[in-house]
């Protein structure tokens, strides 16, 4: 009789390093693999190294396949080991969930997009950006409106549902006459700052333009709206290193009765 044991399959041992190569991963990827749980730990030889069988290349190819597909690992080990119709709807599942993934892919794709178009628009209501637009359209500069977008990036961020009101009150103040002249005379600002008695007309203006805004119980309405006084101060605190004469006109206005500059109040 002879020795049966030449008829015997013999297992055939793969180390880590011939499992990564046969499933065309990296080692370190079979190691996150073991931790996540979809590839089950092996045994190990006498010397304490993972060995590995023709099984575990089989099951590794099926993992890299499912994770390159973009399933997610905590849904591998699921689908691995589920019958057809549930492996079916499993994949059906994690489709919904990749269409919705892409659909904000495309809207962050759109955002970037507009952002990179205007520049205004980053952290800023797109109401606040248009009114920005309508500044430049008046022939203001940069330098005028750059500290005015710096302002109401703060506003929108500590008060955003005040936004559309207030800036619905600014939006229809730019066809006030008091407001047209002020712009035109603000226009004429730079290379004149020491002119005083175009300072004069533009404190002149900006108090005529509150009183009729106070009249119309606005600046009652911006008190209720903005009740943060330190974060008022702080905006103010941006516009006048951008443009020093405003310092001037702002001690002008505090002679004729008005204190602020953002917010501005009448005196006592």
């Amino acid at each position: 009789m002879g020795d049966s044991s030449e008829h015997r399959a013999v297992p055939v041992v793969l180390t880590i390093g011939q499992l990564a190569a046969y499933a065309g991963v990296s080692t370190r990827t079979i190691r996150h693999y073991h931790h996540q749980g979809v590839l089950p730990d092996p045994d190990r030889n006498a010397s304490g190294y993972r060995v590995y069988d023709a099984t575990a290349v089989v099951r590794l190819i099926r993992v890299r396949t499912l994770a390159g597909a973009g399933v997610p690992l905590s849904r591998i080990r699921e689908l691995l080991d589920a019958d057809p119709d549930t492996f079916a709807a499993a994949l059906a599942d994690v489709d919904d969930g990749l269409r919705r993934d892409i659909s904000a892919l495309q809207r962050h794709r759109r955002q970037i997009a507009e952002l990179a178009a205007d520049a205004d628009r980053v952290a800023l209501p797109d109401v606040v950006a248009d009114y920005l637009d309508r500044l430049r359209a008046r022939g203001l500069t940069e330098r005028v409106i750059a500290p005015e977008r710096d302002m109401w990036i703060m506003f929108a961020a500590r008060w955003p549902d005040a936004v559309d009101r207030v800036m619905a009150d600014k939006t229809r103040q730019l066809d006030d006459p008091t407001i047209a002249r002020l712009y035109e005379l603000v226009k004429c600002l730079p290379g004149r700052e020491d002119d005083d008695e175009l300072l004069a007309d533009i404190a002149d203006l900006i108090v005529a333009s509150h009183e009729d805004a106070s009249a119309r119980g606005e600046l009652d309405r911006y008190r209720e709206l903005t009740a943060d006084r330190d974060l008022v101060t702080l905006m103010d605190s941006l516009a006048f290193p951008a443009n020093p004469v405003l310092l001037r006109i702002q001690k002008l206005v505090a002679e004729r009765g008005w204190t602020g500059w953002s917010w501005m109040e009448r005196r006592d």
